[in-house]
């Protein structure tokens, strides 16, 4: 499965297009542009399984910094700050991770 079978392609390509900048990344901003904030939530799931690029369970930090690649691979990596800024949103037990169900 890949992301063009959840998401409409234009809509990433305008979501990442809007991102380019160091430093320009809103996630909220981003998941709301590619639509899924309009998706169900087994539909979200599906999209995590695609960017949790080790199967673990999780997205780890490192994995993090290349999230928009998982949405287009010409898309450009997340800087350091991005990166925690979006850990920081998406890790609500603090452990260093997220996981599907955003822990």
């Amino acid at each position: 499965m890949s992301m063009t079978d959840l998401l409409n392609a234009e809509d990433i390509k305008k979501a990442v297009g809007a991102f380019t900048a160091v430093d320009s990344f809103d996630h909220k901003k981003f998941f709301q542009m590619v639509g899924l904030k309009k998706k169900s939530p087994d539909d979200v799931k599906k999209v995590f399984h695609i960017l949790d690029k080790d199967k673990s369970g999780f997205i780890e930090e490192d994995e993090l910094g290349f999230i928009l690649k998982g949405f287009s691979p010409d898309a450009r990596d997340l800087s350091v700050k991005e990166t925690k800024t979006l850990m920081a949103a998406g890790d609500k037990d603090g452990d260093g991770k997220i996981g599907v169900d955003g822990e």
